[in-house]
């Protein structure tokens, strides 16, 4: 049966999961209004979150930073009331979490605040993970709404205790996709199948969920947004933030920070954060489990992909660019012999390379 006006919910921030939570309300029958920054096609959408205060009893809070989190509430604050129940699901510094409680129970109106746990998947499903915190009457009373998009609800403690919890998981999923990135260059350099390290590493302890989803993805390059590189580089830089502030070398949450921000930099920022795996794993021969068999057409492949290759170094060897590769052991005194001796080192490294592909030795001659 549909939930009365009073059970209205208005929904801020229609992501990847916003749009699944709403989604979800409706089928649980709640009436859902909703407001985007960018203006959507879609039911009951508002011109502004202020719009929202009349219309709805509970305000679900899906934006992606402190900064947002703070402006979208004291858009809200002016009209709130005691009858008003804010939900804040954002990922922030647990000060900003705060700083958003005070300004709505400010008004009088109630706050809780819901970080989550579960992605693109989890949120279309219904089956996210709420971690709660402040006043057991208010969640009492938003519990249906929660529950409509959630398999678990997890009551952590104070306002700021339930952010701080989030952050920390966090912390550990970087930081487990960064390593799992990282062991799989080192087995694909030692030439073992990839598809091996994923069986031992399906019995193996350390395995979880989250590698279970994106260890697949990583090997066939497959980066797919479920919860984007820029969001959980923002995460990692709460955590450093933090954990500078209270004087802990937290050295694994830098490093997976860093090489989350290259991504960023490279221009990555809405891939999926397991997108880590692209410095490690080159483009050819990642996207297979297990070495193929090589029939007729893959030698002509590879044997195009060596002329490619020489042709491209010849037609920068003008530019300086396939010398610059190059450190010679020995002077040669003259220009032109240091050049030829270059070259067919290059060449030949480029060759030693591509028969070790193809799992072919190197002659003597070209040694």
């Amino acid at each position: 049966m549909p939930h009365r006006k009073h059970k209205n919910v208005g929904v801020i921030g229609l992501g990847i999961i916003g749009r699944g939570v709403t989604a979800n309300l409706r089928r649980k029958g709640f009436s859902v209004f909703v407001w985007n920054r960018t203006p959507r096609p879609v039911p009951n959408f508002v011109g502004s979150p202020a719009e929202l205060v009349p219309l709805c009893n509970y305000i679900q809070i899906f934006v992606s930073d402190d900064k947002a989190l703070l402006e979208t509430v004291k858009q809200l604050s002016e009209r709130l009331a005691t009858r008003h129940i804010v939900i804040a699901h954002s990922t922030v510094a647990p000060v900003s979490m705060r700083a958003a409680a005070e300004l709505v129970e400010g008004r009088g109106a109630r706050f809780i605040e819901a970080p989550f746990t579960g992605s693109k998947a989890a949120a279309e499903k219904g089956e996210l993970v709420y971690y709660i915190g402040g006043d057991e009457a208010a969640l009492r009373e938003a519990r249906p709404i929660l529950e409509a998009s959630s398999k678990e609800i997890i009551e952590i403690g104070k306002i700021g205790q339930a952010t701080a919890i989030k952050i920390a998981t966090n912390m550990v999923t970087a930081a487990s996709v960064q390593a799992t990135a990282e062991a799989l260059a080192l087995v694909q350099a030692l030439n073992v199948p990839l598809a091996k390290f994923v069986k031992a590493m399906q019995a193996n302890a350390s395995h979880s969920t989250t590698l279970a989803m994106k260890m697949p993805k990583m090997i066939k390059r497959d980066f797919e947004p479920h919860f984007s590189v820029k969001h959980m580089l923002k995460d990692m830089q709460i955590a450093n933030q933090v954990g500078l502030s209270l004087h802990l070398d937290l050295g694994v949450t830098a490093a997976a920070r860093d090489r989350l921000l290259e991504q960023l930099q490279l221009g990555r920022g809405d891939d999926d954060f397991s997108a880590v795996a692209r410095k490690y794993l080159p483009e050819t021969g990642s996207t297979r489990y297990e070495e193929p068999k090589m029939g007729e057409q893959d030698e002509q492949a590879k044997a195009s992909a060596i002329a490619a290759a020489v042709e491209s170094f010849a037609g920068a060897r003008s530019t300086g660019l396939g010398q610059a590769e190059c450190r010679p052991t020995k002077a040669l005194g003259k220009q032109t012999k240091e050049a030829t001796s270059l070259r067919r080192g290059f060449l030949t490294q480029l060759l030693r390379r591509w028969r070790q592909l193809l799992k072919q030795p190197v002659s003597s001659k070209e040694a």
